[in-house]
């Protein structure tokens, strides 16, 4: 990992919610959301986060931008010009000058807009949030964030039931580019979207890269987007990330078997296609009584008894492939050719 160029890196992040009795309202349990995650994302890269539904990246997602408070571990923020920050530490007036560099894009545009407001509210909102800017400013600011996400100015004092569900994202991401942020967070940004949109919203958001220099959290459960736009890819299960690797080589290289088990799970649009079908057994484990040892154990068909009884390590297998698994060095998998 090459630290000059890293703008975000977590370290043992964990999110633990209480599971409380019915009467007493005591603290019996837990459920581990998110549960000891180590990730860094570069500048101007996108980092997607993939994994089954319920396995914790929305959760990971607000924890790096403390809309929801972690448990434990860091949210180290290297800033340019500026010493690495601790964002899980940080409060008050420390906590509103980092606010700006760090935006979020929702999943779903219809409860993301508030429809009591028009466009331009929307949009200038986290422009009133900071008292440098003026009103004349704030007019220019939005009409420029508008046409950049190619959205007619005109229409800025409209509702968002006057849009479709492609310009409401758009505004979603007008609104999340109007502090000029370095770091933003997309949960799910297409799914919710017809197919024929996703890719102008896709293409927009690559475009924006490349324009802003601005680095992604892409989080997704379809791995067809996540190859698209991801530099990097890190997989998820059950609050933990067992693998990340460059794109292109955890697609055609992967080291952890559900890594392989997803990428068996992409659609073929080839009938003639004769590649037998990976599924997994068993059920995913319940996050708050998960099993001993490696929690993929009891769905891995390479499993063998260490894995039961002791997690693996995390560990840099090949340069800039990161896997915890006890048996990766000896297991040829089978990846995909996108």
């Amino acid at each position: 990992m090459n630290e000059n160029n890293v703008l975000l890196e977590v370290k043992g992040l964990k999110k633990y919610f209480p599971i409380k009795s019915n009467f007493w309202r005591r603290v019996i349990g837990h459920v581990r959301a998110v549960d000891d995650v180590d990730l860094f994302v570069r500048h101007g890269e996108t980092l997607g986060l993939v994994g089954e539904s319920g396995c914790g990246k929305t959760t990971l997602g607000r924890c790096i931008l403390r809309a929801i408070e972690p448990t434990a571990g860091q949210i180290l923020y290297h800033l340019r010009d500026q010493a690495p920050v601790d964002f899980r530490t940080v409060r008050g007036e420390q906590m509103q000058a980092l606010r700006p560099h760090m935006q979020m894009v929702f999943q779903d545009p219809f409860s993301a807009l508030d429809p009591r407001m028009t466009v331009y509210d929307i949009i200038s909102e986290p422009l009133q949030a900071n008292p440098q800017a003026v009103s004349g400013e704030v007019v220019a600011r939005v009409r420029e964030l508008m046409g950049v996400v190619g959205l007619d100015a005109r229409y800025m004092r409209r509702y968002p039931h006057a849009f479709s569900t492609g310009q409401r994202q758009r505004i979603s991401v007008a609104r999340a580019l109007a502090t000029n942020p370095e770091f933003i967070v997309c949960d799910e940004p297409v799914s919710a979207l017809d197919v024929s949109v996703r890719s102008q919203i896709l293409n927009l958001l690559l475009d924006l890269q490349d324009r802003f220099q601005v680095s992604y959290l892409f989080i997704s459960h379809d791995l067809s987007v996540i190859h698209h736009i991801s530099h990097r890819v890190a997989v998820m299960y059950v609050g933990k990330v067992v693998e990340t690797a460059g794109a292109a080589e955890l697609f055609a290289h992967p080291k952890h078997p559900y890594t392989e088990a997803l990428l068996h799970a992409i659609p073929r649009p080839d009938p003639r296609s004769t590649r037998m079908r990976l599924y997994l057994s068993g059920e995913l484990p319940n996050p708050a009584n998960p099993p001993a040892g490696c929690y993929f154990h009891p769905r891995c068909r390479y499993a063998q008894e260490a894995c039961a009884t002791a997690a693996p390590a995390w560990s840099e297998i090949e340069p800039e492939h990161y896997v915890a698994c006890h048996f990766a060095a000896g297991l040829n998998l089978e990846g995909v050719a996108m």
